[in-house]
């Protein structure tokens, strides 16, 4: 039996029962596999079910607003997807009527749609004959051929996709693309794979050479770059506070915060007080102000660590207190979308 269709055995024999794998509807297919990107299936469930409930259609979710859907998809980061998800869903809506494009090519004008997403609607929802290839199958082929170049290189990119393109099966290209991924995810794990009870091990070449655990090869990633945010928490009359929303393109973009002081390493209390955006904020009005804990939350993005301390700004009165955008109450505050590292802070601060 060739190596596709013992894939397809495997899959249909040990897959995991999921919402968007008993549809073939473009819509939640699309939507389940950008929540999926660079998320675990365990996380990404709720929010797909989430948006499902919220947004049934395209349409709908063409019509919200963004703030709604950054709040919807507050935890799962890389929130330029969210911002992708909402625009791309106004394209389908209102430019093309509600009709997703129906070929891998078409599909690849969508924003936020790459190679992998557009393989996977075009073969999920269409049957075209087009190969997904993400690290579960760069794993998958990477083992089982005994590959050795980098999957994150220019030549790993091309080499893999030709290999994924040759094994392609033509007949079932739906149950293929999922069947390798699945396998990836369950069978040739990242650690300790299942070789002992795997349905390709007489062929699996990095078994026969014992070089499983060393496979696939990866570059190193760009070295880390760490940031430190000083976040102002003001309590006004105790039932109020400031946030802000961010701007530019950088990270959480269009989300809210609290007033914010970037140093380029960590500060104490002094310093922050002496700081001209505190100075400018804190006119003529008595205050105090304190460190909420001592230790900084070191939250983790893919290539910078955030090194965050909340110092509390308590005053009685507004007079001599400059909002940067918005003044709200306690109440309101958790109907704001803002960065999960803030939301943790907000459930435990923001008490109601």
């Amino acid at each position: 039996m060739k190596f596709s269709k013992k894939l397809i055995t495997w899959y249909l024999q040990n897959k995991r029962a999921m919402p968007w794998r008993e549809t073939t509807d473009p819509y939640r297919i699309w939507l389940s596999e950008i929540i999926l990107q660079q998320t675990r299936v365990a996380q990404g469930l709720p929010y797909y079910l989430s948006f499902v409930d919220t947004f049934p259609t395209v349409f709908d979710l063409a019509n919200a607003n963004e703030e709604e859907v950054l709040k919807l998809w507050q935890g799962l980061g890389y929130y330029s997807r969210a911002r992708n998800l909402h625009a791309t869903a106004k394209y389908v809506a209102n430019d093309l009527k509600g009709v997703f494009p129906a070929t891998y090519k078409d599909l690849l004008q969508l924003k936020g749609v790459g190679d992998y997403t557009a393989s996977a609607i075009a073969s999920i929802c269409y049957k075209e004959a087009v190969p997904v290839v993400d690290g579960n199958v760069y794993r998958v082929l990477s083992r089982y051929f005994g590959v050795d170049t980098p999957i994150n290189s220019t030549k790993g990119v091309k080499e893999f996709k030709e290999l994924a393109v040759e094994l392609m099966d033509h007949d079932e290209p739906a149950n293929y693309n999922q069947a390798i991924m699945e396998f990836g995810a369950l069978q040739c794990k990242p650690k300790n794979p299942y070789c002992i009870v795997c349905p390709l091990n007489d062929s699996c070449t990095s078994l026969k050479n014992g070089k499983v655990e060393s496979l696939p090869i990866k570059l190193k990633k760009q070295k880390i770059k760490k940031r430190y945010f000083n976040y102002l928490i003001f309590s006004l009359d105790n039932s109020q506070t400031i946030i802000q929303q961010r701007a530019g393109n950088g990270i959480w973009q269009g989300l809210y915060e609290f007033p914010l002081i970037e140093s380029d390493k960590e500060v104490d209390l002094e310093t922050i007080k002496s700081d001209t955006m505190f100075q400018e904020m804190i006119l003529e009005t008595d205050y105090e102000v304190s460190v909420y804990k001592e230790e900084p939350v070191v939250h983790k993005l893919s290539h910078q660590h955030l090194y965050t301390r909340f110092y509390i700004v308590k005053s009685d009165t507004f007079n001599g207190i400059k909002a940067p955008q918005k003044i709200v109450n306690f109440k309101e505050i958790h109907n704001y979308p803002v960065p999960i590292l803030l939301g943790n802070f907000i459930d435990t601060f923001f008490k109601v």
